[in-house]
């Protein structure tokens, strides 16, 4: 079977510096930054790989890039090795990394942005074509005769996607692509590169980020990866129902009610709790369902009941859920801990 991306055995490691021990001898310490990594990702997905700072993901995007060459192991792109051919590669990919700052502050924005089309040989017609559609599409018409050094953090990171876009590339490798930007700009991003993966069947990205809600948001399947391993791949639904948790129902009622006790007898539901706000008069219930199904059975209790519901959620394991139970600590400490 052909893949987009394969890796067999992949492995990447660093020197860190250079120590004398007590007999005056030098010794280097090695880094492993990728353990034997095997990932296939499908033509037309949309691939993300989750993991902390220095989890290993940026050294796997650039080894995929042809920027950086693996110790060992072997990794293809399109059935092409990158190792052998990075030529060929570069003809089929573009990469786009957060916090980076590409281009000329000299230029304008558009004046970039042709400039890197140049460098990808497209025809100045279909370059100035795909360029006025993408400054559009993000929002940056209004930018597109101002010079660089004058945008905003922002609206440079914005550039950089059209710039990743603007070659229309087969295979696109973002690392962390929203990293430092608000929120506002980064649901515009999410939202193009989702939409361009979705109408382009040939089209497949890859996308590193240390965000859960950016990956179960965007990604068909999720690797999760740390201290270099691949600790799981699955669709984010599927790595969550791994954890095997069941799924609460929390329901805030308008009033007290009576007999709370019989809520334990309604069939499917396996657990029952509740607590009374007294100064608020309002009763919050907790259930764990068998099923779906059987909180339409509930709800009519409470409406026989002649209570009003006033608010209904469902809490499901999430991917930071997963995070914690494959690695022992939660993302944010971890980033806390750098920072």
């Amino acid at each position: 079977m052909s893949y987009a991306v394969e890796t067999k055995d992949l492995t990447r490691t660093f020197k860190k510096g250079k120590k004398k021990n007590n007999t005056n001898s030098k010794t280097s310490n090695l880094i492993m930054a990728l353990d034997n990594v095997n990932v296939t990702i499908n033509s037309g997905e949309l691939f993300g790989v989750l993991g902390p700072n220095g989890a290993g993901k940026t050294t796997l995007i650039k080894i995929l890039a042809t920027l950086l060459l693996p110790t060992s192991g072997s990794a293809l792109v399109d059935d092409i090795d990158v190792v052998k051919y990075p030529e060929k590669v570069r003809k089929k990919i573009n990469m786009v990394s957060g916090g980076e700052h590409s281009g000329y502050g000299i230029l304008t924005v558009k004046e970039n942005l042709w400039m890197f089309s140049q460098l990808y040989g497209i025809s100045n017609k279909i370059a100035k074509q795909r360029i006025d559609e993408l400054l559009k599409l993000l929002g940056m018409e209004d930018y597109a005769k101002l010079k660089i050094s004058k945008l905003s953090t922002g609206m440079r990171q914005k550039m950089n996607i059209i710039r990743g876009f603007v070659c229309d590339p087969q295979i696109l490798f973002l690392d962390e692509p929203t990293l430092g930007l608000d929120v506002q700009i980064s649901r515009e991003v999410r939202r193009y590169i989702k939409t361009w993966v979705r109408e382009n069947d040939e089209k497949t990205v890859l996308l590193t980020t240390h965000y859960m809600a950016e990956a179960d948001e965007l990604c068909d399947r999720v690797a999760i990866i740390d201290n270099g391993k691949v600790l799981a791949c699955d669709s984010p639904a599927n790595l969550k129902k791994s954890l095997k948790q069941d799924a609460v129902y929390h329901i805030e009622v308008n009033l007290m009610l009576d007999n709370l006790e019989s809520f334990d007898q309604i069939p499917g539901v396996k657990k029952f709790a509740y607590e009374h706000k007294t100064q608020t008069g309002r009763t919050f219930l907790m259930f764990i369902l068998e099923n779906d199904c059987y909180i339409s059975g509930i709800t009519e209790v409470i409406s026989n009941n002649s209570s009003q519901i006033l608010s209904l959620s469902k809490a499901e394991p999430s991917l930071e859920d997963v995070f914690v139970s494959l690695c022992g600590k939660a993302l944010e400490d971890e980033n806390r801990t750098q920072n």
